[in-house]
C-alpha cells in the first residue's frame, strides 16, 4: 500500500526521525493559516507547498513550490490543488491534487544551500536481507546515479539475526562525507529510520532528499513509503491511511470482492486461479502475438459467483478484445468453474469479445461437456498450445 508523503513523515515522526513542521490541508482559504500556525512554531519565514500525489517527480511537474511569502502561499496553494498534475511516473493522463502539504522551509535564506543526500531502505530479495542504500547524490532520480556515479551508490546489508549494528551507521555517515554534530546527527537518523522501516512492516522507505542543514541538523525533506498489504491487519490505523482516489477504480472494485487484479496496457483479458499460472498465462498470450491486458486471479475458491466478478471486471477495460479463462482444478472442481461460467455469460448479456477457456484438472472432461453443450461463444480448449492458437486466431480476425 502506497502512502502519500505526509502520512509517510508521520510514520517516521513516529519512530522518532526528524521531520519539518508541516500541516496537510484540502482547500486553498486554509493555506494562510497554515503557513502562520507552522512559522509561529518554527519562526520560518519560508513554506513549501507540496502537491499531494503517489508518484514522484512532483517538482518537475510544477507540483512543488518554495513560497517566500503567505501571498506566495495563497498564490501556490491556489494553483497546485485542483491541477492534473503530470510527471514521469503518472504517465499522459496525469494525477488529480486533492491534498497540498503546507511545509516548514528548510532552506534557510541567505545562507548557503544544504546539502541533499540519498537514503532508502528495503528488501534485497536475493540474499533474504534488507539493506540501507544511500548515496551523497540527494535530491535527483537514484536511477540516473545508478548510471552515470555508481561508485556514489552505497549499501549496508542488515544481518536479521543481529540486527543494525552502531558501526554501520557511523559507516553510513562516514561515506556521505559527514564529521562532527552532523556525523552525529545522521547516525541517530539511520537508527530510527531503520527502526520506522521495521516497525511498520513497510517494503520501502525511500527519502530523497535527506537534508543537513548549514546548522547541521538533518531532515528527512521528502518520504516515499510503501507499505507491506499482508502485513497490514497487525496495524489497523496504518490500514486506514489508504487513499483509494489515488488508486485505479477496477483495481479498487476488484479488492473489495476479494480478487487480486492488476490493470495493464494490453488486449487479452486474462482469468487464471493462482499467482503461477497466472504468470504462464500471460506469457502463452505474449507468445501468441496479444498483449495481456490484466493480471486476474480467482484465487482457490473460482465459484460462480467470483468468475462472474472477474468478467465483470475484465470487461470493463475496452481494449479487451479476448477473454482467455485458464483454471487448474485441484481444491476448485472444473465443472463448478464452467458452471460459472455459463451463468455468468447469462447473467452479463451481450459479451461481444471471444471467450476462450481451459479447464484442466479435477472433472475437467465434465466440465468441457458443459461448455460445448451450452451454445454460448465460448471456445472450449484442453493444451495450453491450443489456447495460444485460439488466441491468435481471435486476434487475427
Amino acid at each position: 500500500m502506497n502512502l502519500h508523503e505526509y502520512q509517510g513523515k508521520s510514520i517516521l515522526k513516529e519512530f522518532g526521525v526528524v521531520v519539518p513542521e508541516s500541516i496537510i490541508i484540502e482547500n486553498s482559504e486554509n493555506a494562510v493559516a497554515a503557513a502562520t500556525e507552522i512559522s509561529e512554531k518554527t519562526g520560518t519565514n519560508t513554506w513549501a507547498v507540496k502537491a499531494q500525489i503517489h508518484a514522484g517527480g512532483r517538482g518537475k511537474g510544477g507540483g512543488v513550490k518554495i513560497a517566500k511569502s503567505l501571498e506566495e502561499v495563497k498564490e501556490y496553494a491556489d494553483a497546485i490543488l485542483g491541477m492534473t498534475l503530470i510527471t514521469p511516473q503518472t504517465g499522459e493522463k496525469g494525477k488529480l491534487v486533492r491534498k497540498v502539504l503546507i511545509e516548514q522551509g528548510v532552506y534557510y535564506p541567505g545562507e548557503s544551500e544544504p546539502a541533499e543526500y540519498y537514503m532508502s531502505v528495503l528488501l534485497n530479495r536475493e540474499t533474504g536481507r534488507n539493506i540501507i542504500m544511500y548515496s551523497p547524490q540527494g535530491g535527483m532520480s537514484i536511477e540516473e546515479v545508478a548510471e552515470e556515479t555508481p561508485e556514489l551508490i552505497f549499501k549496508e546489508e542488515v544481518d536479521p539475526k543481529v540486527g543494525l549494528q552502531g558501526y554501520q551507521c557511523r559507516k553510513v555517515a562516514f561515506n556521505l562525507g559527514l564529521s562532527g554534530n552532523a556525523f552525529k546527527a545522521m547516525t541517530k537518523f539511520v537508527v530510527s529510520l531503520y527502526r520506522a522501516y521495521e516497525g511498520c512492516d513497510a517494503s520501502l522507505f525511500e527519502i530523497n532528499p535527506v537534508l543537513k542543514t548549514t546548522d547541521d541538523k538533518i531532515y528527512a525533506a521528502d518520504a516515499k513509503v510503501t507499505l507491506d498489504d499482508n502485513a497490514l491487519y497487525r496495524h489497523k490505523h496504518y490500514a486506514e491511511m489508504r487513499d483509494i482516489t489515488e488508486e485505479d477504480p477496477t483495481e479498487v472494485e476488484a479488492s473489495e470482492v476479494d480478487l487480486n487484479y492488476v490493470k495493464l496496457d494490453g488486449n487479452v483479458g486474462c482469468m487464471v486461479n493462482g499467482a503461477g499460472l497466472a504468470m504462464a498465462t500471460m506469457d502463452i498470450i505474449k507468445l501468441s502475438g496479444g498483449e495481456p491486458a490484466n493480471f486476474l486471479d480467482v484465487g482457490g475458491t473460482a465459484d460462480a459467483e467470483r468468475v462472474e466478478k472477474g468478467f465483470r471486471i475484465i470487461l470493463k477495460d475496452q481494449n479487451v478484445k479476448a477473454i482467455l479463462l485458464n483454471i487448474f482444478g485441484g481444491i476448485v472442481r472444473c465443472d463448478k468453474v464452467a458452471q460459472g461460467v455459463v451463468a455468468a455469460y447469462q447473467n452479463i448479456g451481450n459479451i461481444e469479445v471471444p471467450i476462450i477457456v481451459r479447464l484442466q484438472g479435477t472433472n475437467s472432461q465434465e466440465a468441457k461437456k458443459i461448455i460445448d453443450d451450452s451454445g454460448l461463444k465460448v471456445e472450449s480448449v484442453i493444451l495450453l498450445k491450443e489456447a495460444a492458437a485460439k488466441v491468435t486466431e481471435v486476434l487475427a480476425n
